[in-house]
């Protein structure tokens, strides 16, 4: 009996001991920022802590959150659509490199068109989004869609009402296209929108919400977004003159000739980039970490989660819409980027 009880003691000990050693093996890391990426960073989480035991909790809370959260170092790192420059950068002694690319889509609620029948153009969607456009069947809209009969109902604007890199892109886009915008309303996370119908939702996810509740409505989200709740988009003319629809394919092309290292803190724009097949509204988003981090080891283990989920996320990655890094330049930044944080 005796030498049962310790038998017991023996293995609850092992146990006890196996238990201690696995919570202390197993890394938590924490990251926070653009809702863009959200759907492919969770993704990347879960199979990386299958693969590994490791943690990755990632909150979406918008660029400029994440960019604040990594100021005040309650995160190990940020997120954002809209990169820092290098000055800032060189400002908060951090380091950014982009993790995913994808693609910014106005999308609608127009009785009557499928996805991708309604076509306008950059000057155009950016006279929508001032108000100077207010009907469904203005003049400019019947133009550019001839064969179709638009509604004579009202444009409602919906926007992020959260500092957002979606906005960002969006109104680097609009800013690139319409000399009336640029003057007007210019290029931020946060704008003051201009169209009286404008109303806000928070995150990508509020103003898909809205878009698809109010009738007559057009905004602005990440593309997994259109494709999760299933929306309608617009067609696009492209820098080249083409009307082209969103897909992996059409980002794939407009990052093709961007030269990530070409501006400090590869601080790139990748809208209304030249090429046939470009979708016009393309973007990357960004990581944001300390050169000299406070807690190295727990920096360290971000840059094995981003290491394992470049090598190995790519599928995922297409399987929900987005556009993996190419192997040259995650390989250049590890090289360029990686080694300028201290471990």
């Amino acid at each position: 009996m005796n030498s049962k009880r310790t038998l017991l003691k023996t293995v609850a000990a092992a146990a006890l001991a196996s238990l201690a050693m696995g919570s202390a093996l197993a890394a938590e890391i924490t990251g926070a920022g653009a809702t863009f990426p959200f759907p492919v960073y969770a993704k990347w989480g879960e199979a990386y802590k299958a693969a590994t035991g490791n943690s990755m909790n990632y909150q979406s809370i918008g660029s400029s959150g994440g960019i604040k959260q990594i100021q005040a170092k309650t995160v190990a790192f940020g997120a954002s659509d809209a990169p820092q420059s290098g000055d800032d950068l060189d400002k908060d002694g951090m380091v950014q490199f982009p993790a995913i690319i994808g693609g910014t889509v106005p999308v609608l609620n127009l009785e009557g068109f499928k996805p991708g029948e309604l076509q306008v153009t950059g000057p155009v969607l950016a006279d929508i989004f001032l108000g100077n456009i207010t009907k469904w069947n203005d003049a400019k809209l019947v133009a550019l869609n001839p064969g179709k009969t638009l509604p004579s109902s009202s444009i409602t604007v919906v926007h992020r009402a959260d500092g957002s890199g979606t906005t960002f892109n969006f109104t680097d886009y609009l800013s690139s296209v319409s000399k009336d915008w640029a003057d007007k309303v210019g290029t931020n996370k946060a704008v003051k929108w201009p169209a009286e119908s404008s109303v806000g939702g928070k995150g990508n996810e509020g103003v898909a919400a809205n878009v698809n509740r109010v009738k007559g409505a057009v905004g602005y989200v990440e593309y997994a977004y259109v494709k999760k709740n299933n929306m309608n988009y617009m067609r696009l003319q492209n820098a080249d003159g083409k009307y082209v629809g969103p897909d992996e394919q059409a980002f794939a092309a407009a990052a093709a000739g961007v030269d990530w290292f070409s501006k400090p803190g590869m601080a790139v724009s990748m809208v209304n980039a030249k090429g046939a097949e470009s979708w016009p509204i393309s973007t990357a988003s960004f990581i944001l970490m300390y050169k000299k981090p406070a807690n190295k080891a727990e920096s360290a283990e971000v840059l094995k989660f981003f290491d394992w989920s470049f090598k190995n996320g790519k599928q995922m990655a297409a399987d929900l819409d987005y556009v993996a890094l190419p192997d040259v330049l995650t390989d250049a930044i590890r090289s360029k980027v990686w080694s300028q944080i201290e471990k």
